[in-house]
């Protein structure tokens, strides 16, 4: 498949694409290893992965406002969304 072919994943986790399998057992590891105070509890962190797969600003598992990998930024308590669809 050429560049200009290759398809983008448009609202989806690195959870749910099996070629990024790697990336997605860093965000495993990071929210393993996060202090029990910083770590978002798991019910919530599914709301705002959730929240930010609905999103238009998701490209492939990226967030389009501040560039971050939403899985990440939403393992972290003291972190908020940059659209305001969530907060810490």
């Amino acid at each position: 498949m050429s560049a200009e072919n290759v398809r983008r994943c448009r609202r989806c986790l690195l959870r749910e694409m099996t070629d990024e399998n790697d990336y997605y057992q860093s965000v495993i590891f990071y929210r393993s290893t996060l202090p029990p105070k910083k770590r978002t509890p798991d019910d919530v962190y599914e709301v705002r992965v959730q929240t930010c797969k609905a999103c238009g600003q998701l490209d492939n598992a990226t967030c389009l406002q501040c560039g971050c990998f939403v899985e990440m930024r939403a393992a972290r308590l003291d972190m908020r969304c940059p659209m305001d669809q969530w907060q810490n």
